[in-house]
């Protein structure tokens, strides 16, 4: 078993139970010294107190493993980038009415509002130009999810919503 199995297989649970997600763990090597980067996510995005508590609970946990051996370590815990992929419920769940780019298997994006999903389709709103575009999404043809980064979020998500109930 490799030490990232290692390291995942005695986290996860402690992380499960403290109430966040393990996304994933990277095992990297600097000559005599490994970074470990553990990937935490939870319901919300995480704040710093919620970093800090996971942080803790996993230093504890390979302080103690003894499969850590004696070489020397850095571990950093972090929530995912904004870049990384929507792949499970819980993401989409987590992203609901935010702005989700979708790349489909036959190379056609997608830009939209997550308005709802269900265990096969996603629905993106779209907005251009005050036109509204609804795009019903399967799972299946998505290569890959990602959220789109917003500065006028509350200005563009309450104008969407005003013109989605006209309709």
């Amino acid at each position: 078993m490799s030490l990232t199995q290692s390291i995942t297989e005695l986290i996860e649970p402690a992380v499960t139970e403290a109430g966040f997600y393990l996304e994933e763990v990277q095992n990297t090597s600097a000559g005599n010294h490994r970074i470990i980067t553990c990937i935490v996510d939870g319901q919300s995005p995480l704040n710093l107190d919620q970093v800090t508590v996971v942080s803790r609970l996993i230093s504890e946990l390979l302080d103690t493993a003894a499969f850590m051996d004696e070489t020397p370590f850095t571990l950093e815990v972090t929530s995912p980038g904004v870049d990384r992929p929507l792949t499970l419920p819980r993401h989409w769940t987590k992203n609901l009415t935010r702005l989700v780019k979708v790349t489909l298997q036959d190379g056609t994006v997608t830009i939209g509002r997550l308005t709802e999903f269900n265990e096969s389709t996603a629905t993106l709103v779209e907005n251009i130009k005050g036109r509204i575009k609804t795009h019903q999404v399967n799972f299946t043809d998505i290569k890959r999810a990602v959220v789109e980064i917003e500065f006028n979020r509350k200005e563009e998500a309450s104008a969407l919503s005003d013109e989605s109930s006209d309709e």
